[in-house]
């Protein structure tokens, strides 16, 4: 699985606008509804159900919310840049500023499991990750995430 197979050019967006973690989540859930047809409140509600086990601001600026969904029939993947940093509860207390949300199938478990991983390690690349903050063109963006890493 790559993170080609997750996202689209239409699925990352450059300046995400959000001023706490409940704002990007619900500014998320709103894009994610018009691409996937589900209803908004409902992957919000799936998303903060997920934070309250643990949140998933993995540390080093980097948040991967995710939740599965009855309606789905795949994985979706979404990518934000956001404006400026904020407040996401993070392993590592450092604000947030790179969002990728994952919504899959309620019965996605192994699949669903295999893109957090993908996801995980193209977020652990450093350079990549400086590259994505140094960008504000939602194409570059996903020029940058679905490129090959020699690590990966």
């Amino acid at each position: 699985m790559e993170i080609a197979d997750l996202i689209s050019p239409e699925t990352v967006v450059a300046d995400l606008k959000a001023t706490s973690k409940k704002q990007a989540l619900q500014e998320l859930s709103r894009r994610a509804a018009d691409i996937t047809n589900c209803d908004e409140r409902e992957i919000l509600n799936v998303l903060i159900e997920r934070e309250r086990l643990g949140t998933t601001g993995v540390g080093y600026g980097i948040a991967i919310p995710h939740g599965k969904l009855e309606k789905l029939d795949k994985i979706y993947g979404f990518f934000a840049r956001l404006e400026t940093g904020i407040s996401y509860d993070a392993m590592d207390d450092m604000p947030v500023d790179l969002v990728f949300l994952l919504l899959a199938p309620l019965e996605g478990g192994a699949d669903h499991l295999k893109a957090l991983s993908r996801v995980s390690r193209t977020l652990r690349d450093k350079d990549r990750c400086e590259r994505l903050r140094g960008t504000e063109n939602a194409d570059a963006l996903y020029a940058i995430l679905t490129e090959e890493s020699l690590a990966a």
